[in-house]
Order: C-alpha cells, then sequence, then structure tokens
C-alpha cells in the first residue's frame, strides 16, 4: 500500500513514533552542517553531484528535526507528508516534493539536470534548509 499522507506513514510504519533522539539529531545536525561547508565552486561538471549533497543534508536536517519531536521516519514521501500534514506547511512539502522529485530521476534514472536545473534545485535545497532551521 502506498503512503499517501501522515496518517498512511504511521499506519504502514513508514513512519514510527520514537522516544524524541536529541542526540541523534544533533548528531545529524552536525553532519549535514559539516558536509555543506565542504562545498565550493559550483560549475557545470560538478552541479548534480553539489545538488546531492545539499540534498543529503536537507534529509538529514529533517531527520533530525522529526527525531527532536518523536518520530523516525523511513522515507522520502513520509518526509513530505509531516511538512504538510503534521507541520501545516504545505509551502515546504511543494519545495520539498520538487527536489525530492529532481533527486530520484537523478538517483533511479540515471537523468542528470543541466546546469541552471542544478542551480535552481540548489538554491531551492538552500532555502528549504534556511526554512527547517527555526524547527
Amino acid at each position: 500500500m502506498k503512503d499517501t499522507n501522515w496518517n498512511d506513514c504511521l499506519i504502514n510504519k513508514s513512519a514510527k513514533n520514537i522516544t524524541p533522539d536529541i542526540k541523534r539529531a544533533e548528531s545529524l545536525i552536525e553532519t549535514a552542517n559539516e558536509r555543506i561547508s565542504l562545498i565550493k565552486e559550483i560549475n557545470e561538471k560538478n552541479c548534480n553531484f553539489i545538488f546531492e549533497d545539499y540534498y543529503t543534508s536537507l534529509l538529514e536536517l529533517l531527520q533530525a528535526m522529526a527525531f527532536k519531536k518523536g518520530f523516525n521516519i523511513l522515507n522520502h514521501l513520509c518526509i513530505g507528508y509531516y511538512l504538510r500534514d503534521v507541520l501545516k506547511r504545505e509551502d515546504l512539502y511543494i519545495l520539498f516534493d520538487d527536489i525530492r522529485y529532481k533527486r530520484n530521476a537523478l538517483t533511479y534514472y540515471g537523468s542528470r539536470m543541466d546546469y541552471e536545473t542544478a542551480k535552481k534545485a540548489i538554491e531551492k535545497c538552500k532555502e528549504l534548509i534556511n526554512k527547517i532551521r527555526v524547527y
């Protein structure tokens, strides 16, 4: 059965209630920040790899946010539903779902982005990272 909302994620165990795990969250935040700090110049040759680094860092930050609130989210779809259905942030969900789709195309189908598309996707990652840091 496919998850279509946060309740489905809980029912299908794609997301689980856990004891809030602050230590694990802080470790993920540190890892994400270190990964971002290593990113240097973006060019046509490395733009897809840099996008992957930003996306991975974003996932780590989102997982950290969930761990702090007592959730372990096991897939990317449910992370989006967490943004939309739990945090009530449709705007963040739309932003995340767009970059999730681009990441899936790159990772699972080998659909590399052209330089301009990758730059825009990276900017969306940065925007989302900045918006979720308040949580």
